[in-house]
């Protein structure tokens, strides 16, 4: 079994290597018609290249090239009013003669939307007719009986992936844009959220003034909660913040707390990060300095913020 494995990983692989002697002026073309168009490219194709281009429409949609995918079954029976002459139409079709894709040949001419063709024989009546013509041909199927679409869906999905990379790329599409369209996933919360979307702040921002008796510092950090508190100077600058782990070595350095000011005891200057730094980054200087809390300031220096290592973790950042 393994070794049918293998010879099944090994024939796809030659697919795929295969693709990259047939990259000519027709992918320059399929990509100036993609990049070029007003509306969306419309991906379609059936049975197994329909599922293929179904997911080659996720993956352009999702790289900055909106696009959706239409059954060439359903276009012929209403659908087509989905694709407009300001689209272009991706088709997919292994043998090129597919009766539902070339269906819809004459009236993708009749109302002028750009073609461009993916199949494995570049004669075929859908390469032909096409503007831009993208040869995914393979020798064999992985199948043992070269029946079953194995290699030649392989070779296709990966000249879709192909094709979503030259074009992100062209866009100069940025991993942000790419966290714009996956605000639900941990990597659209890594790359979309701020300090400022998280933070503490107006009366839940922790602080006390310069001089502050000790005890003061205390009760400001045990009424917030967030394991800290600043210290600022009277022009409500940020000197210094007291936290936990300073009173851990307050109690093991001094007898006598009472006759402290949190002056005595604070760490000077603090750690501090701006409102608009991304909140993955938060969380870096967090695990570098080993600390659970930042003060956030201003340009001029002034708190208007606290984060907490725990509004990290219920945001989904980390």
């Amino acid at each position: 079994m393994r070794e049918s494995a293998r010879r099944t990983l090994r024939i796809e692989e030659q697919a795929i290597a295969a693709l990259k002697g047939r990259l000519d002026s027709h992918f320059d073309r399929a990509c100036e018609l993609m990049l070029a168009c007003q509306g969306r490219v419309v991906v379609t194709g059936m049975g197994k290249s329909g599922h293929v281009a179904g997911k080659i429409a996720a993956t352009l949609a999702s790289t900055g090239t909106p696009a959706f995918f239409v059954h060439p079954g359903e276009a012929s029976h209403g659908d087509l009013g989905m694709i407009t002459p300001g689209d272009v139409v991706l088709a997919l079709s292994n043998s090129g003669e597919t009766a539902e894709v070339t269906a819809l040949l004459p009236l993708l001419k009749r109302i002028g939307t750009p073609l461009i063709s993916m199949t494995g024989r570049p004669e075929s009546t859908l390469a032909r007719h096409a503007d831009a013509h993208l040869d995914a041909g393979v020798e064999r199927e992985a199948c043992p009986l070269d029946l079953a679409p194995t290699a030649s869906t392989t070779a296709a999905l990966a000249l879709g992936d192909a094709l979503a990379v030259a074009l992100l790329e062209a866009r100069g599409f940025t991993a942000e844009d790419f966290a714009l369209s996956h605000p639900g996933g941990s990597l659209g919360k890594r790359l979309l959220l701020r300090v400022s979307d998280l933070m503490h702040q107006g009366e839940r921002l922790p602080s006390v003034p310069l001089g502050s008796p000790l005890r003061d510092a205390l009760l400001e950090i045990t009424r917030q909660g967030l394991g800290f508190t600043c210290v600022v100077d009277e022009q409500n600058r940020l000197i210094g913040v007291y936290t936990d782990g300073d009173l851990r070595r307050t109690l093991d350095q001094h007898q006598d707390l009472s006759q402290l000011t949190v002056d005595d005891v604070m760490t000077r200057p603090g750690k501090r990060i701006a409102p608009d730094v991304l909140a993955a980054e938060a969380v870096r200087m967090m695990e570098d300095n080993l600390i659970t809390a930042l003060a956030v300031v201003d340009e001029a220096g002034h708190p208007i913020g606290a984060l907490h290592m725990h509004d990290l973790l219920r945001s989904g950042v980390i």
